[in-house]
């Protein structure tokens, strides 16, 4: 048994809300400057993120209302969300390298069904993401916003671990929430001020 409120499930859709607008502004933002391929990884990589953490709050949701227990959209969190986050990597990592061998990679990851590989290729992503918007950052001129996006990483990371642990504990999930929450706070600030600077206008070649 799952010990999940309905203020937790409701709160669960923040941290997804606050990741869409960010990359929604990032997809905005970069379109112009990101060969079609790397778009490609970049949108759908991002758009596979946001189904699973929607698809994860919706679940515990209809959970906590005791309507059912479709436990599916929980076990899929951690892969899909993993396999999104890498696409969206390496979507940044071929716009800043133009690189197109990388895409085969991209394109067709791995499927295994160890946490450990999962949890790995979301650190890769991430970390792609994250610093790819720091080198962003640092060749508008604007260093200080890299510090946002550092502190979003290590939100991730600690948020990737929780989520990879089988727990059923309330004080657990509500912990995970809001290291969940403060991370896409975090990357929020940093897209808006990489945006208020000028960011769809920057050549980046």
């Amino acid at each position: 048994m799952y010990d999940v409120s309905i203020a937790m499930a409701i709160v669960d859709f923040v941290p997804v809300v606050l990741f869409l607008v960010a990359t929604v502004i990032l997809q905005r933002d970069l379109y112009n400057k990101m060969p079609k391929y790397a778009f490609a990884c970049f949108a759908a990589g991002t758009i596979d993120v946001f189904v699973a953490g929607f698809l994860k709050a919706l679940w515990k949701l209809l959970y906590a209302m005791g309507v059912c227990d479709f436990h599916t959209l929980n076990t899929m969190f951690l892969p899909t969300q993993s396999i999104g986050l890498l696409l969206a990597g390496f979507g940044i990592i071929l716009m800043l390298t133009n690189r197109k061998k990388y895409l085969l990679a991209a394109a067709a990851p791995p499927v295994f069904s160890g946490t450990f590989v999962f949890v790995g290729m979301m650190v890769f992503g991430l970390g792609a993401i994250c610093g790819g918007l720091s080198v962003v950052a640092k060749k508008m001129k604007k260093a200080r916003l890299m510090l946002f996006f550092l502190l979003a990483f290590i939100c991730y990371l600690a948020m990737g671990y929780l989520s990879s642990r089988d727990s059923t504990s309330a004080a657990v999930n509500w912990i995970e929430q809001g290291v969940n929450t403060l991370g896409q706070i975090l990357l929020l600030i940093g897209v808006i001020g990489l945006h208020n600077a000028g960011l769809r206008e920057l050549k980046l070649a």
